[in-house]
Formats: C-alpha cells, sequence, structure tokens
C-alpha cells in the first residue's frame, strides 16, 4: 500500500464528509457521514502498514479543488467524481494486497456497493429518498466534468493542429486568423450536431421501448404479472409474497410501467426529459472555449511572434487540461499535465512541417 493510495483514502473521508456537511437530507448526510468515517478508518490502516509515521492526514490539492468546485456548482458534482473513481480505487486496494499476500476481505468494493448496503440496514430510508440518492449518483458529477474537459480538450487540440498547419505554409500570415475562426466554428458545430443527434436519437429509441412495454401490460397483463413477481423474487421476496406485491403493483398501470421499464430495460424515465438542445449548446460551447486558446494571438499580431505566442498560449491550456483530467482520474498533476503537452505539440509540430512542405512545393 503505497503513500499515493493513503491520501486516496484520505481524499475520500474529507469530500464524504462535506458531502455530509452540505446536504440537506438528514438521512443521506448521514449515508455520506458514514462513508466518510470508514474512508478514515481505511486511511489509518493503511497507513498503519506502511510503516511511516510522517504522513499527513490532511485533503491533497486535488480534493480541494474538488471541494472548491462543489462550492461553486453543487456538490452533485464531487459525488459523482467519487463514485466514478471507486472502481480504480478498488482495484489498487485489491493489486496492494494480493503484492503483499494478504486476504481480501470484501471491504475493497466500490463506494456504490458501500452506499447501498449502508442504506438496506438503515431502516429509516425511505424509497423516495432511495430513488433520489440513485438519481443523483447516476446523472451527476464526474460525466459532467469530464464532458467539460474532454470538449475544451478536443477543441484545443484540433484547433490548435489546424493553425499550426496553415502558419507553417504561410508563415503566419493573415490567413491563419480566418481558418482558425472557419475551424473553431465548422468543430463546435459539427460536435453541437453530433450531440443533439445522439440525444434526440436515444430518447426515440426509449419511447418507442417504453410504448411497447404499455402496450405489454395493456393486452397481456397476466404475464407482466408474472414478470413483476421474478422481479420482487429476484430482489429476495418470498414467492407468496412476490406475487401479492406483483398484483397489487399491476392496479396501478402507470406504476407497474415504470417498475418493468427500470428493471427490465434499464431506463429511468427522468433520465428522458434531458434537453437536446441544451445538450447541444453546451457541447458548442465547450469545443469554442477550447477552440479559441490558439487563435487569440493572431487577433492582435501575425507572423513568427504570433505562432510564437499561439503555441505558448496553447501549450498553458493543454498543461492546465491536463491537470484538469486528474479531478477525476487521480493520477500526478505534473505527469498528466506535460503527457497532455507532449501529446499536443507533437500534434501540432506534424501539421506544421507538413504545412510547411505544402507551402514550399506551392510557391
Amino acid at each position: 500500500m503505497t503513500n499515493q493510495n493513503v491520501q486516496t483514502e484520505i481524499d475520500a473521508s474529507f469530500l464524504y464528509h462535506q458531502l455530509a456537511i452540505h446536504e440537506s437530507d438528514p438521512v443521506i448526510a448521514k449515508i455520506f457521514a458514514q462513508m466518510s468515517e470508514i474512508e478514515q478508518g481505511h486511511a489509518n490502516a493503511f497507513a498503519k502498514k506502511t510503516g511511516n509515521t510522517n504522513i499527513k492526514f490532511e485533503p491533497s490539492l486535488r480534493a480541494k479543488t474538488l471541494n472548491l468546485i462543489g462550492h461553486v456548482f453543487g456538490y452533485d458534482y464531487v459525488l459523482g467524481v467519487l463514485l466514478d473513481t471507486e472502481k480504480s480505487l478498488a482495484n489498487a486496494l485489491i493489486v496492494g494486497k494480493n503484492k503483499q499476500k494478504q486476504k481480501v476481505s470484501g471491504s475493497e468494493t466500490n463506494h456504490v456497493k458501500i452506499l447501498q448496503a449502508i442504506i438496506d440496514q438503515d431502516q429509516h430510508v425511505s424509497g423516495k429518498q432511495l430513488s433520489r440518492f440513485e438519481r443523483r449518483h447516476r446523472t451527476m458529477g464526474g460525466n459532467a466534468i469530464r464532458a467539460a474537459v474532454l470538449g475544451g480538450n478536443d477543441g484545443l487540440v484540433s484547433n490548435f493542429s489546424l493553425i499550426m498547419g496553415i502558419a507553417g505554409a504561410t508563415n503566419g500570415g493573415n490567413e491563419v486568423l480566418l481558418a482558425g475562426v472557419a475551424g473553431l466554428l465548422a468543430g463546435a458545430l459539427s460536435m453541437s450536431l453530433g450531440e443533439w443527434i445522439s440525444v434526440t436519437s436515444s430518447r426515440e429509441l426509449y419511447e418507442n421501448q417504453m410504448q411497447l412495454e404499455m402496450e405489454e401490460i395493456e393486452t397481456n397483463p397476466e404475464g407482466e404479472t408474472k414478470e413483476l413477481a421474478l422481479i420482487y423474487m429476484a430482489k429476495g421476496i418470498d414467492e407468496a409474497k412476490a406475487h401479492e406485491l406483483a398484483i397489487e403493483t399491476m392496479k396501478d398501470k402507470s406504476q407497474a410501467h415504470s417498475i418493468l421499464v427500470k428493471e427490465e430495460l434499464g431506463l429511468d424515465t427522468e433520465e428522458l426529459s434531458a434537453s437536446a438542445w441544451e445538450a447541444a449548446i453546451y457541447s458548442f460551447v465547450l469545443f469554442a472555449i477550447g477552440a479559441i486558446i490558439p487563435i487569440i494571438p493572431f487577433m492582435f499580431i501575425s507572423g513568427f511572434t504570433a505562432v510564437v505566442f499561439s503555441v505558448a498560449a496553447s501549450t498553458l491550456g493543454l498543461f492546465l487540461i491536463g491537470a484538469a483530467i486528474t479531478l477525476f482520474t487521480g493520477r500526478n498533476v505534473w505527469h498528466s499535465g506535460f503527457r497532455q503537452v507532449l501529446f499536443g505539440l507533437a500534434a501540432a509540430a506534424i501539421t506544421f512541417g507538413i504545412g510547411h512542405l505544402i507551402g514550399a512545393s506551392i510557391s
């Protein structure tokens, strides 16, 4: 067990504590508080195993940054990032124990399973609170942050490479600015349209599946009642009680439909409320933010000087994006940042070289 893994546990304990503090629902706040205690216990145990008494039980810069994001955008984002990183954390714990030939006890499982176990053991958690909690940790957080970072990265890398290709062919002339703006608009519109089509197509598919499920309830209620009973039995309810619950549920067709849609199709009707236009605009803005970075110097200057400033601005942008990626990977900031810079500069150098060759041959 490395000091890095111990720090990961410390950060998780800190972030779950912050979630507990800022949670308005007392039951869910209690769950977060218990998770914080679990992680703190893991950190203490792992610290003893390392034999390093100099470990400071303080949150890292990454954890503090996530907490700041929570203050600004809401703590659902923090919860999403935490749950997204649980699989890698669990794998790291298991690998560490295997190397030390220690028994894997099962406590290494991800937080989603641990949280579910805590909920199941607490009689005061209502079905409404459970569904609210599951919806939040499924739809918020890590995915939104990841989409924002990767959207900006796509815009920056693609337009930076385009600009360097044109700059190589024209020695940084005024054509670069025109090409950069065109690349920004074309790329952002393409990403936006793709996102709109994706969300719209998914919704249409889900709506069709849901309609078929409702038709099955209408035309074959006996068969759907049996399916509901099997679902309840799979959740650990005895057969007689499961059939009683199924019959009672089928009295309300809308409720039966929601359960069957969720259990059979894996769909949540609330997720269908996502706006395709909102997703499209979101994608357009994120791509444009990244794509405008290499263009800015050419708005004021031209020639080789503009190329140098564009490379400098893009390098900084690439590093910040690489550092931001560590918010949901947990990797070293410098390693991730410089890796992003290396790949981005390599792509730009290749296009610059190709542009220079094409420009020379045309001349």
